[in-house]
């Protein structure tokens, strides 16, 4: 198999190796050990300030969206939720769910958020604001040190799901002005699905410290407490824990997080050039690094996904609703190479020789 999905995405040796193992008991010292490196190396990577925090939860990158919504506003807040795909959409349906008052800006599938559209909102006394950085149904990268600038000028608290753009696209959580940062295991991380991170500031510490929260496994004031002993309130997926510390010290082992940025920015050019023999539009306004949303112009995208699996043992990303028959999705993230690359456009090309796109 190869994979070209975004999340779970292809994982190197080293991690693969990790997997093998037994799963060792975790309330110890050592491990204890390995998650406060864990929480040093992502405060680092994500360029957060020396006094935030890092979580580790145990569950989907949509469980730690979920929790931060609960955990650090209430009905009294007025929130502004960037919606440009199914995961603005998402932060919309958690939102109604907790009963958190918020107004979208709907953009159109691939259409960047600028500044004019950002700025109609402004002095409007909303007091939170929460985007998909790279909202990935589309690939669409948004522009986080513009919309910190806005949410400063407003006194916003700001939230910033990274779950597919951490590592893989510039991001710097102090400079600009972000108080909650959400990523997950299973995109540039490259390990298994199943432990979501949550970096906090410090007003975010604050917000979660005085917010009563009715949720015993969504309770991020006790993770807080649990985590300054390095552990969590509950069992942890302790392999994959594992994994991620392994594959952190990998990426500081090969420059830190600007050379990893830097490295899938060189994979997604790479792809980009080798499809221009195809007849492809990209769709996105202002593309992510660790994905491409391709429209065939003359195929049925989802077909393309169905081959490609099936007869090439090769793996992109469909999409659902609207967009299954118009857009698939290749990522750029994760243990992949420019040679890759070559074996995907090769399958394409065949099935463009077929009369399939």
């Amino acid at each position: 198999m190869l994979n070209f999905t975004i999340g779970p995405v292809m994982s190197g040796e080293t991690v693969l190796a990790i997997g093998a193992e037994q799963v060792p008991y975790f309330r110890t010292k050592e491990f204890s050990e390995k998650m406060m490196d864990n929480e040093r190396l992502v405060r680092k990577f994500a360029k957060a300030s020396d006094n935030s925090r890092v979580l580790f939860m145990t569950c989907s990158g949509t469980g730690s969206m979920e929790a931060v919504v609960m955990n650090c506003f209430t009905n009294a807040d007025r929130v502004i939720v960037i919606n440009g795909g199914s995961f603005g959409v998402r932060f919309t349906q958690i939102c109604e769910i907790h009963g958190i008052p918020y107004t979208e800006i709907k953009l159109h599938s691939g259409q960047k958020l600028t500044e004019e559209k950002l700025y109609e909102f402004d002095g409007k006394g909303y007091t939170g604001l929460l985007v998909n950085v790279d909202e990935t149904s589309t690939g669409v990268l948004y522009d986080t040190k513009m919309i910190g600038k806005f949410c400063r000028g407003n006194d916003i608290f700001f939230v910033c799901d990274c779950i597919s753009s951490f590592l893989a696209d510039p991001f710097e959580m102090d400079e600009y002005d972000v108080n909650v940062m959400i990523t997950g295991s299973q995109k540039a991380l490259a390990c298994p699905p199943g432990v979501s991170i949550i970096v906090l500031d410090e007003v975010a510490i604050k917000r979660v410290q005085n917010i009563e929260v009715k949720s015993m496994y969504f309770d991020l004031n006790n993770a807080l407490l649990n985590m300054n002993r390095g552990q969590t309130p509950f069992t942890p997926a302790v392999a994959t824990l594992l994994q991620i510390n392994a594959r952190l010290h990998e990426i500081e082992d090969r420059g830190g997080v600007d050379a990893e940025i830097q490295r899938v920015a060189a994979q997604a050019h790479d792809f980009r050039e080798k499809a221009k023999e195809l007849p492809f539009e990209f769709i996105s306004e202002s593309p992510a690094n660790g994905v491409t949303s391709v429209h065939p112009i003359n195929g049925d995208a989802y077909e393309i996904f169905l081959r490609l699996k099936d007869e090439y043992g090769i793996w992109v990303c469909p999409n659902g609703g609207e967009l299954k028959n118009t857009v698939f999705r290749v990522g750029h993230i994760g243990a992949l190479t420019h040679e890759d690359n070559t074996i995907l456009i090769s399958a394409l090309v065949d099935l463009k020789d077929k009369g399939l796109l």
